[in-house]
């Protein structure tokens, strides 16, 4: 098993990264504030502009450490990676695959059905855990209807529909799961580019970030992130890790957004308006939200179907060796995670 590292995450927008020797050295004007040797990480995200030194990303291409740059407010700009590593008869086996319209409605139904599954499951412990509530119950209802509608849908657009009725469904009594600090944390559905609320802005925070993740995961086992079969194929979009983080994203991210806000880790005090209408984390908000995340993916888990303790962090990769394994045929299918 694949051993979990941590991943640099870089706040400060001033910050510049290079190397000296085998370490990551990070100067904020010209003054060296931090380093760290290459070796004790496996990714580096940076939010910011001053960039990084040619010398920094080959050192980090050397050692397959993914490096991501990021806008201050969270959105994703582009990752340098070092060369592809993995079997090329995977990626071709891949690419053919992507063409063969019954497989990828095969693999885009399990994505989604994963996806509204962990839904459920997300709404069916909140009643488990705090009693009934008859709008969320309706809610867990609803959407075990979507999950079996999947089976009838005939093409893509009629399982992308299926999912958006569903994720409305969804967000639609996620406020019922917010606990305390209610009238800070207001939610009146998704919303994001920009988004428009505290809560909003965490979730489009959280996504990112597992997309990377996954893409990075992806990389690694060998699979071409950009080449997918739910997400349509667009230039520089990574169409197979916004497949993938489908079924985890609920798990990964709504539920850590939800524990900083009922737990009261993180307040309203750490956003920010930006513009007219969006919000944005201020730094010290990132720097609450990284530290949770880094410490949420160092918690231990059963993998439902290898039946073997991982940290949460392994999920992307765990989840990429198994797809690329139903690729190859090694797996009669690919078995989506869900949490119980």
């Amino acid at each position: 098993m694949r051993k979990l590292l941590n991943t640099l995450y870089i706040t400060t927008p001033e910050a510049y990264l290079s190397k000296d020797g085998l370490n990551v050295v990070v100067s904020v004007k010209q003054e060296e504030i931090f380093r760290i040797p290459i070796l004790n990480i496996e990714g580096i995200v940076t939010f910011g502009y001053m960039g990084a030194s040619p010398g920094l990303m080959k050192l980090c291409a050397d050692n397959g450490v993914s490096l991501t740059f990021l806008s201050p407010s969270g959105r994703f700009i582009s990752r340098v990676q070092g060369p592809i590593k993995g079997n090329v008869l995977l990626r071709k086996k891949q690419y053919l695959l992507s063409d063969d319209q019954a497989y990828t409605m095969h693999l885009s139904r399990l994505f989604i059905g994963g996806k509204i599954q962990n839904y459920r499951n997300i709404l069916r412990r909140f009643i488990r855990d705090n009693g009934v509530n008859t709008e969320v119950e309706d809610a867990a209802s609803l959407l075990l209807i979507r999950k079996n509608e999947l089976l009838r849908a005939r093409d893509l657009d009629q399982l992308r529909g299926i999912e958006g009725d569903a994720a409305n469904v969804y967000f639609g009594v996620l406020p019922h799961l917010i606990l305390n600090q209610k009238v800070d944390f207001i939610f009146k559905g998704r919303n994001r580019r920009p988004p428009k609320d505290a809560v909003n802005a965490m979730l489009s925070f959280a996504y990112t970030l597992i997309a990377n993740d996954v893409a990075a995961a992806l990389e690694t086992v060998g699979l071409d992130p950009y080449v997918g079969f739910l997400h349509s194929l667009r230039p520089g979009r990574t169409s197979l890790a916004l497949d993938l983080m489908e079924e985890i994203r609920a798990y990964l991210g709504d539920r850590l957004v939800l524990s900083l806000i009922n737990r009261k880790q993180i307040c309203i005090k750490d956003f920010c308006m930006q513009g007219d209408e969006g919000v944005v984390m201020t730094d010290s908000g990132k720097k609450i939200f990284l530290s949770a995340w880094q410490s949420r993916k160092k918690e231990f888990i059963i993998h439902p179907y290898l039946g073997e303790k991982i940290p949460v962090g392994l999920l992307p990769y765990v989840q990429s060796v198994l797809l690329a394994r139903y690729m190859r045929g090694d797996l009669d299918n690919y078995p989506v995670f869900l949490i119980s």
